[in-house]
């Protein structure tokens, strides 16, 4: 004998999860604890190069190189990057793995600086598809305080040329937007100014749940008080 279930439980129940995936979907973002850093305010950023955790060995100085401005707009000193990376190589350390080694107090001694930023590029570069073509770039970073070892903020960040990008036209329009994006996309290295949107929306302050901002900045002590 089969068994059938009213159709109004399985109605009810349908709502339930269908609610539940709502609530779920709208949740508001964990707001970050920004205790340690207005405690810490560090006033100068070392950046490391980045480590690179994806297939393109041009990631790493493509994103370095592209760093230093947000953090500069968003009130800090930044050592020059092209130094810091100098001084790691004529100290025998020739990648970004061997720099992220270096112990804080070591760090603190070399170059003095209040805090270092570690970078991990997760994504960075150009994938293809039959109807579509995409450069994408994808990083995170943790600011450390050099004289206490606190971590003072972690964040994460992405951008993609795909953004948008109109699906509009029908199949003829999106093998068109296909064709042109591939040309684009092959013949220029997209990723780098990806990069450096990445970069922006990674280490800009003033972004939801982001760094705050620094001393040279007429925002300072302005932020990190309000939910994002």
């Amino acid at each position: 004998m089969r068994i059938r279930l009213p159709a109004l439980s399985l109605r009810a129940s349908t709502i339930a999860v269908l609610a539940a995936a709502l609530t779920s979907g709208c949740a508001t973002p964990a707001r970050h604890d920004y205790s340690a850093f207005k405690e810490s305010r560090p006033a100068s950023i070392l950046v490391l190069p980045p480590l690179n955790s994806s297939p393109d060995v041009a990631a790493t100085y493509s994103m370095l190189s592209q760093v230093s401005l947000p953090l500069a707009e968003s009130g800090y000193y930044v050592f020059p990057v092209s130094l810091v990376d100098e001084t790691f190589r004529q100290n025998g350390m020739s990648n970004a793995a061997e720099a992220h080694q270096v112990a804080l107090p070591k760090l603190r001694e070399i170059f003095g600086a209040d805090a270092v930023l570690y970078i991990d590029i997760k994504q960075y570069g150009t994938s293809y598809a039959l109807i579509s073509s995409e450069s994408r770039v994808t990083a995170e970073a943790r600011l450390v305080d050099l004289r206490s070892g606190q971590i003072l903020w972690k964040g994460a960040a992405s951008a993609s040329s795909a953004e948008g990008r109109s699906s509009s036209g029908g199949l003829v329009g999106l093998l068109v937007t296909a064709v042109v994006s591939q040309i684009v996309e092959s013949s220029t290295n997209r990723s780098h100014p990806i990069a450096g949107i990445t970069s922006q929306r990674l280490l800009a302050a003033g972004m939801p749940n982001g760094i705050l901002y620094g001393p040279r900045s007429p925002r300072y002590k302005t932020d990190g008080n309000t939910a994002p």
